[in-house]
């Protein structure tokens, strides 16, 4: 059924829920959620859809940089998901504490999230950078634990200075600049002397987050994969 509606309405499906786009439907798509993700930036669907309709320039460049690393080209080629279904839960909470498996699931506990949670892809029209987005997006709370940030305000913005720099994308951006504006004086003050600068310096001197194969280094100490990405201690 879904192939004669998509012959019917001259239009191929990339991948599933993927819904093609002309121009300026994705340009009233980004100017809309953006207005959506800056008034309430909880609203992890709207901050998706302008993820995906503004990074025409900079998914790209991330899916570039991955196939000219060896760790990042295996992970396109075998397309891994963090998802509850592919995750060993029992596995990763028995890993001794410190270790990138254990602290995971210590983040994913402590702030009652899930990797589940992460939209699938739909206005990408092209299937390889679909998947590029799909993985920036279940990295995200890797992000967290790595920096060692919450999920709070205050963490977001952190981590998203992080992405901004680590990424290009826009979305990322858009957080880094207008998030701050819902914290108080004294969170600003600390964002601004020290969260901010270390996180932009964090960025610059990281390598790709892309190209980590997270799911192959759960044993490994977070304190180790930082130094070998090159992620800064947390202040």
């Amino acid at each position: 059924d879904e192939e004669e509606v998509e012959e019917e309405e001259g239009w191929h499906q990339l991948y599933p829920g993927h819904i093609p786009t002309s121009p300026l439907p994705q340009a009233l798509l980004a100017a809309g959620s953006a207005v959506m993700a800056l008034y309430d930036p909880y609203r992890h669907d709207m901050v998706a859809v302008l993820g995906e309709t503004t990074g025409c320039l900079a998914l790209p460049n991330l899916r570039d940089k991955m196939k000219h690393h060896p760790e990042g080209y295996r992970i396109l080629q075998e397309r891994p998901r963090i998802r509850l279904s592919t995750l060993d839960m029992s596995r990763l909470q028995g890993l001794p504490d410190g270790s990138l498996g254990r602290e995971y699931v210590r983040f994913l506990e402590d702030n009652k999230v899930s990797p589940d949670t992460r939209m699938p892809p739909k206005f990408v029209d092209d299937e390889e950078l679909a998947y590029v987005i799909q993985r920036y997006r279940e990295v995200h709370d890797l992000m967290h634990t790595l920096l060692g940030m919450p999920t709070n305000m205050l963490g977001e913005v952190v981590v998203k200075w992080f992405e901004a720099v680590q990424t290009g994308l826009p979305m990322c951006v858009l957080g880094a600049a207008f998030g701050p504006v819902r914290l108080s004086t004294r969170k600003l003050q600390v964002l601004a002397t020290e969260l901010v600068p270390w996180a932009i310096r964090s960025g610059l001197n990281a390598s790709c987050v892309l190209n980590v194969y997270y799911e192959q280094r759960w044993e490994q100490p977070v304190e180790s994969l930082r130094e070998e990405i090159g992620i800064f201690p947390p202040p």
